[in-house]
């Protein structure tokens, strides 16, 4: 039977391998972006192309090798089982993966939604901003001439107060207290934004990841869950000022004021990827650890996970009857 419904989940992008070429083709297209570095074209390209990339690429290249997870960076393993098994349990939806930036592309991914009558657009980004969510929408106008399918889309705009993502993070930190002890702080560790995008855009990003950190805090106290939950903004980039505090500060002043052990989330980052398991697992525990601290754990991403499933029908159901 003809899949009437379409799902596009829209994450950011990645390399499509671990070679120099492959990551300086992504960060190309990627930092080019005027959602992401607003810079004048003729300021920012030659500093990204002699500057930016050259220093750059070798410092990733490594750090991508040693997450890839068969054949794939860990965004892209994790997005893909995510798409296979929501095409599983949805089976009279088809839901197909697109990435903002690289392979699979916007176009190929509705090519294989043509024959539905509506679909649904969820960027798998749960706080709101021009870098990542308008950027993916503003891609997907572009191709609207081309793919009338568009004209009957439904976008959903984020879900960072979405009461099955806030029951999802919030069992995913019972579980991680269950298995590894209470530790003495949680960190919520968010991407930054740089701080002139919050008046001259008027994005809503910082005041979206705040919601969800401080639903997540009122579900942990009434479920008697008690002790600090901080939050920060990790990933900053380029030399101007950006939102603080910042992870890797945070985390060094915690060991400097005596405290030993340490939880980190990323509620901002759907599935696992560089930013979380290198940045955070490795870097940042290392900077936590030097410090004076003793015990780091890192909190996984949904992935592709049950709650990440249950969160994503949740979310459209709410827009269509998909039974």
């Amino acid at each position: 039977m003809e899949k009437k419904h379409g799902l596009l989940l829209i994450n950011l992008g990645t390399p499509s391998d671990t070679t120099p070429a492959a990551i300086k083709q992504y960060l190309t297209e990627f930092l080019l972006d005027r959602h992401v570095v607003d810079l004048p074209y003729f300021i920012w390209y030659p500093i990204l192309r002699y500057i930016v990339l050259p220093k750059r690429i070798p410092y990733i290249i490594n750090h991508y090798r040693e997450i890839w997870i068969e054949g794939a960076s860990p965004l892209l393993h994790y997005s893909q089982i995510l798409k296979d098994k929501l095409n599983y349990y949805l089976p009279n939806v088809r839901c197909e993966l697109a990435m903002t930036y690289g392979e699979p592309n916007m176009q190929s991914a509705l090519e294989n939604l043509k024959s539905c009558n509506k679909i649904t657009i969820l960027p798998l980004f749960p706080q709101y901003s021009t870098t990542t969510t308008l950027a993916a929408f503003d891609k997907l106008k572009q191709l609207m001439p081309a793919n009338s399918i568009l004209a009957h889309a439904y976008y959903i705009r984020d879900y960072a107060d979405h009461p099955s993502y806030i029951n999802a993070l919030f069992l995913q930190v019972k579980q991680a207290f269950l298995q590894h002890g209470q530790p003495e702080v949680l960190l919520l560790s968010y991407h930054g934004i740089p701080e002139r995008y919050r008046d001259k855009r008027q994005d809503d990003y910082i005041e979206r990841c705040e919601l969800t950190t401080q639903l997540l805090v009122d579900k942990c106290q009434a479920n008697g869950i008690n002790l600090p939950i901080h939050m920060a903004y990790q990933s900053k980039f380029g030399k101007g000022k950006w939102v603080e505090p910042n992870t890797s500060d945070v985390l060094e002043q915690l060991a400097n004021n005596n405290i030993k052990n340490v939880q980190v989330m990323c509620p901002g980052f759907s599935v696992d990827c560089i930013e979380t398991i290198y940045e955070i697992d490795e870097q940042n525990r290392a900077i936590f650890l030097n410090a004076g601290g003793e015990k780091f754990h890192y909190i996984p991403a949904l992935n592709d996970s049950d709650l990440q499933i249950n969160l994503i029908i949740d979310l459209i159901q709410h827009t269509e009857t998909y039974s």
